[in-house]
């Protein structure tokens, strides 16, 4: 905090009282975005990740058609099913942008920062929280990997290391030079 009592982020920090708007829903919102994002670089995040995060707002910002003041639950659905439907979005990169949607909402939405008050005098309603458990993408799975790429369970390992000290005793049956090779491989990979 500054020797005035606000925080990094705050709407008075980014719009100056009094001062007439000449486009307010969109100079207000990107005094938001700029709060936003002085606020996660005071909490010391990096310069790409508070990037990535403004690219998913304003994406959905977008596509919902809407400033943060007027979006609904009704959007992030819409959005969640065109970016899993249309886009082909994998579910760990849908459940990271809703949850980029969900955290710029919950700066919005921290009286600390003053935005909900400044839409209220500006546009006679404030942001609300949209992303939700219950229309969110939750992080169910240990691994939540496609199924095709999941990691090998121990009777899989198990498996495969036994074949592969099969293989080292193969090769060396043959009487050929190319079994202690074969004999790093299957050390190097846990086998005997």
């Amino acid at each position: 905090m500054g020797g005035d009592g606000l925080v990094p982020g705050s709407a008075r920090l980014h719009l100056i009282d009094g001062l007439p708007l000449l486009r307010p829903d969109e100079q207000v919102f990107e005094a938001m975005i700029k709060g936003w994002r002085n606020q996660q670089l005071a909490r010391n995040l990096s310069l790409g990740y508070v990037d990535d995060q403004e690219r998913t707002v304003r994406a959905f910002t977008r596509h919902a058609d809407a400033m943060p003041w007027q979006w609904t639950p009704q959007h992030v659905d819409e959005w969640s099913a065109d970016l899993r439907a249309v886009h082909g979005c994998v579910r760990s990169t849908l459940r990271n942008y809703q949850g980029s949607v969900r955290q710029f909402c919950d700066f919005l939405t921290n009286p600390a920062y003053g935005w909900s008050d400044e839409c209220l005098r500006h546009f006679g309603t404030h942001p609300v929280q949209v992303a939700y458990d219950w229309n969110a993408a939750t992080h169910a799975d240990e691994a939540e990997g496609e199924p095709e790429r999941r990691a090998f369970t121990r009777p899989e390992l198990e498996a495969f290391f036994d074949h592969a000290d099969e293989e080292v005793l193969r090769v060396r049956g043959k009487g050929r030079k190319g079994w202690p090779p074969a004999v790093r491989r299957s050390h190097s990979c846990g086998g005997a």
